[in-house]
This record gives structure tokens, C-alpha cells and sequence, in this order.
């Protein structure tokens, strides 16, 4: 480890994973999402999903004997996984990069805007061939989340508030961008888009509010924590 402070919103290339660890667990993610991608557009034997189901259970049952840590914070308490930030680009439900339930979420810093990437296969399908809406939320509310730390008070989501222009499809890469409204004491606002090409599909407005002892972000990104007073 080196007194370097971890960012991984610097550029649009995604970070390298902290350690062997990380970088095991990336390519486990990775065979888990594959296999998820299966399970919901095949259609094998009713006996050879059994079978299936049977060996994943006993690999299951199996990989639950292995040491456990629960959480972002204990992970970090572990002290052999990196900071806060680094963890939680692992563990994060929507940008974790060592989390079979992350459409694989893309976000840095550029310039005074905040850019995106992330591509949803048919594992994230709500309108037939179309990315479920409460997915399309969840992804601006991390994506924006990210967002509002260029105003130095980064906070909890108050209020977001999501507009559908049109549907989202599936396994397109699509494009965000965010930017900061306002930031006025403990209170951000940030609006963002995203787009299909040159297509807007949907636009949100988000409040985040910063409480006030804080967050504990510091080893998260280069933002200093304001006096929160």
C-alpha cells in the first residue's frame, strides 16, 4: 500500500484491483454474471437444470466454508483490503467491479462534469428488450452519488426524482452525464443524463444532503471533508 490517496474517478480507465484477492474475486464476479446471463435467455432440460442447480448448490454450500467478512466497513477493518474507496469499487452494488449484481457502472471526473458508462444485458430486462426503470434509478442514484462530490460536501440522497423520456434498451453501452446545480451549506444538487447514442432516454434531478458529522468519505477520493458545522 503507498500514502498515494485512492481515486477511481480520475479517468474513464477502471481502476486495477488493490490486490490478488481483489483481482480473483473480479474474475469470479465476472464467471457469476456470465452465468446469470445464461440462466435468464436459455432454455436446456428440465433434467439438465436440475442437475445444474444441484451442482451449484454443493459448490455453494462448498465456497460458505471459506472465511467470511460482512460488509464494506468490516472488509476495511480487515485491514488487508485496501481503503474505503478501494473496497467499495469491489463490493458496490451498482459500480463494484468484484460484484456479480453490478451492471459493471463506469464513472470519473472530467473538466467539471461527471461521465459514465454501463452496459445492462437481459438480467436487468423490465419492458420486453428494455432496462427495468427501479434499475435505471438505481444507476443515477450511484452515478449521481459520485457526482456530487465535485462540490466538496458530498451527502446522503435526499431526493431523486427520474424522468422516463423514452425506454432504455439493453446491451447498448450507454453514455451519462452529471453535473452540479447547486451546493448551498450541506445541501447539493446535481442533474444528469442518459443517452443511447445521441438519444436522451432518461433525465434526473437529485438533493443529497450531508450529515451533519459527516460521512466518512476521506479515503474515498481528494475531496477534503468540509467543516460540517
Amino acid at each position: 500500500m503507498t500514502d498515494t490517496v485512492f481515486n477511481p474517478f480520475e479517468s474513464e480507465e477502471i481502476t486495477p484491483p488493490f490486490s490478488d484477492h481483489w483481482e480473483a474475486k473480479r474474475r469470479l464476479a465476472q464467471a457469476i454474471r456470465a452465468l446469470s446471463e445464461v440462466l435468464v435467455t436459455s432454455t436446456p432440460s428440465i433434467d439438465d437444470m436440475n442437475d445444474i442447480a444441484e451442482r451449484l448448490e454443493l459448490q455453494a454450500r462448498q465456497f460458505a466454508k471459506s472465511p467470511r467478512i460482512y460488509g464494506q466497513w468490516a472488509f476495511q477493518a480487515d485491514g488487508n483490503h485496501g481503503t474505503r474507496g478501494e473496497v467499495n469499487h469491489e463490493l458496490n452494488a451498482l459500480a463494484g467491479w468484484s460484484n456479480p449484481l453490478s451492471p459493471g457502472l463506469n464513472m470519473w471526473i472530467e473538466n467539471e462534469r461527471a461521465y459514465g458508462t454501463v452496459t445492462c444485458g437481459w438480467t436487468y430486462e423490465g419492458p420486453p428488450g428494455h432496462i427495468h426503470g427501479g434499475i435505471v434509478a438505481a444507476i443515477f442514484d450511484q452515478f449521481m452519488g459520485m457526482a456530487q462530490m465535485m462540490g466538496k460536501a458530498p451527502g446522503m440522497t435526499g431526493r431523486l426524482t427520474t424522468r422516463y423520456h423514452r425506454p432504455t434498451p439493453l446491451n447498448v453501452e450507454l453514455k451519462l452525464e452529471a453535473w452540479l446545480e447547486t451546493v448551498e451549506g450541506r445541501k447539493t444538487t446535481v442533474h444528469a443524463e442518459m443517452r443511447n447514442g445521441d438519444e436522451v432516454t432518461a433525465t434526473c434531478e437529485a438533493l443529497f444532503i450531508r450529515p451533519k458529522g459527516g460521512i466518512g468519505l476521506r479515503d474515498m477520493d481528494q475531496v477534503a471533508e468540509p467543516d460540517a458545522s
